[in-house]
């Protein structure tokens, strides 16, 4: 035990869990804690609005493994940390979130930023806490710490703020990190029955194969029995694109080739993966979901096996002891599927074939309304490109280390298809929750934890403006990104529903735009405007060498026609009826 002060405590207690970045701004409320940030190795990087600071956060827990740590000034600057904290909670991100409150003096007197703190973020966190006793400061903020671990997602430490004052002998506690295990012996057993008994047998390698750092147990259980591999929704970067036996990702804009394939499944093995709704839906006009196969589903959250999908063996287990528990009850185990091992190697090599072969050809969105748009668009004056041959540029220009994240909107859906990657923790959606002004922010706290890799954020520009301050992050921190701008002036996503159910009546759709480019270059970063194809993927590459070699930000705004791929959904909505009389045009 040692004296020390409550402010004392609770640095110390981040040193103790290896925090050396956080996020946020600067505030009063919880000034005598950040004061001595500096001397105990902790950088607080100030950021434009608190939104940013939580999706920062976010991406530097989920490139780096670590905690992402953010705080603010109590009320406005927490309630602006509750859109980032949902979506690090889909996204499984261990986010302390730190939320200094106001004091226990003044408490429910309607005083200057008060607000009642823990509600904002009762059904988005997996723990919180109020510090009620300046004793245990360490206590509780080493818990938020360990539960965030423990449970893959955020926590928040609640902190009257005249409780970072005053005197106090104090322990630090070292952190706790749990051993998962590969789950019930009985379970695994009858999985490997399972699968020694399948003709036809595909992996889906999930979020949980990044998140447990079961990457190579993926690939190796892949192999042991040679099985296709698709990447559940939004977790490209689950199993290596060019390995012969990955077949892309599944869900919206997903690849066709893992469609099919996982349709003719007689087994599932899905390994680390919750099977979220969105992920499973019908795209390209597949109905892509075996109804006959057998499913072993593999994830360490209980709750989530069986929920969405029916599921014959339920594995509450970690993704990489699972995989190793499999491959050693597998091994000399006679197994159907090797018997045509050569026989389905082909076809899934002529199926990802003819994928790409599709999506070479695919310059364009076919439906009426995009060819529409396209014949319009093309006696305007400036060059505008189709997004999905800029999509396939933006992707043969990449390197082989890159971190992408992306935002939400049309372009950025349809980028699903062409977004692969090499090694995990690389690709950063917004995920379930599915808010827009996620990608540049997130991305940027990506970079601030692996400033070695190269970090590009991809967003639409009715996204880009909500989160396109943090250029001014960037520029101030000396943290170089680059940014690609699809810039369509249109609410894509939503604007889609509109064509397809609303007979083009648009509300609230349009946007006309500034140059982003001339923001960018306002902020102190570099601006570049793209509109011919040819240029796509020298500007990456020259903006990534600025970013790399002499540490630029570099915003590309590439400018696309308004044609739009498929929306999120089709069974989302349903064609209007009108009663009254005024409204019945409106059908």
């Amino acid at each position: 035990m040692a004296r020390m002060t409550p402010s004392e405590a609770m640095v110390e207690t981040l040193v103790a869990n290896g925090v050396t970045d956080s996020f946020g701004i600067m505030g009063s409320a919880f000034m005598d804690a950040m004061d001595i940030f500096t001397p105990a190795g902790i950088r607080l990087i100030p950021v434009v609005h608190e939104q940013g600071a939580g999706h920062m956060a976010d991406g530097y827990s989920r490139v780096s493994g670590r905690h992402g740590v953010c705080i603010a000034q109590n009320g406005p600057g927490i309630t602006n940390f509750v859109t980032a904290i949902a979506a690090a909670y889909w996204a499984h991100s261990p986010v302390v979130c730190i939320t200094p409150e106001t004091g226990t003096n003044t408490q429910w007197l309607g005083g200057f930023q008060e607000a009642q703190q823990l509600p904002f973020f009762e059904t988005i966190t997996k723990y919180q806490v109020t510090v009620t006793n300046n004793s245990r400061m360490a206590e509780y903020t080493a818990r938020c710490f360990d539960r965030a671990m423990l449970e893959n997602g955020p926590t928040q430490l609640n902190i009257p703020r005249d409780l970072f004052y005053g005197d106090i002998d104090c322990e630090i506690p070292e952190p706790i990190r749990i051993e998962r295990a590969a789950g019930g012996a009985e379970s695994l057993k009858e999985a490997a029955e399972i699968l020694a008994n399948a003709e036809f047998p595909v992996m889906i390698s999930g979020g949980g194969v990044v998140l447990g750092d079961a990457y190579d147990e993926a690939i190796a259980i892949s192999e042991q029995l040679g099985l296709p591999v698709v990447n559940s929704y939004l977790h490209n970067d689950s199993f290596p694109a060019s390995h012969p036996n990955w077949c892309g990702p599944l869900g919206y804009q997903g690849s066709k080739a893992g469609m099919k394939l996982i349709a003719k499944a007689d087994v599932v093995l899905a390994l680390g993966t919750r099977l979220g709704p969105f992920g499973t839906l019908p795209q390209h006009g597949l109905d892509y979901w075996p109804k006959n196969a057998k499913i072993i589903q593999i994830d360490c959250n209980p709750k989530m096996l069986g929920l969405v999908k029916k599921v014959d063996v339920a594995i509450c287990g970690d993704a990489k002891a699972a995989a190793n528990a499999l491959m050693e009850l597998m091994e000399g185990k006679p197994a159907k599927c090797l018997d045509n091992r050569a026989e389905r190697e082909a076809e899934v090599a002529a199926e990802k074939a003819a994928w790409e072969k599709e999506l070479d050809e695919w310059i364009h969105e076919r439906d009426d309304y995009s060819m529409e748009m396209i014949e319009e668009q093309t006696g305007e004056e400036g060059s505008y490109l189709h997004p999905r041959q800029v999509l396939r540029e933006l992707e043969k220009a990449m390197p082989a280390d890159v971190m992408v994240s992306t935002d939400i909107g049309n372009i950025n859906s349809v980028s699903n298809s062409y977004l692969r990657f090499e090694r995990p923790r690389s690709f950063f959606a917004a995920m379930a929750f599915g808010n827009c002004g996620y990608a540049l922010p997130t991305m940027i706290g990506a970079k601030v934890a692996a400033p070695e890799r190269p970090g590009i954020s991809y967003a639409g520009d009715g996204a880009w403006g909500m989160s396109m301050m943090e250029i001014m992050t960037c520029v101030r921190e000396d943290i170089p990104v680059t940014s690609i701008v699809f810039h369509n002036r249109q609410w894509g996503a939503e604007k889609k529903n509109q064509v397809d159910f609303y007979n083009r009546r648009f509300v609230a759709g349009e946007l006309e735009n500034p140059s982003f480019a001339e923001i960018a270059r306002s902020m102190g970063a570099q601006g570049v405007t793209v509109d011919k194809l040819e240029d796509v993927g020298p500007a990456l590459k020259a903006a990534l060498n600025d970013q790399m070699e002499n540490r630029k930000t570099t915003v590309i705004e590439i400018m696309c026609t308004r044609e739009l791929g498929d929306p999120f959904r089709r069974d989302a909505l349903s064609k209007p009826v009108r009663h009254l009389e005024k409204y019945k045009d409106y059908v």
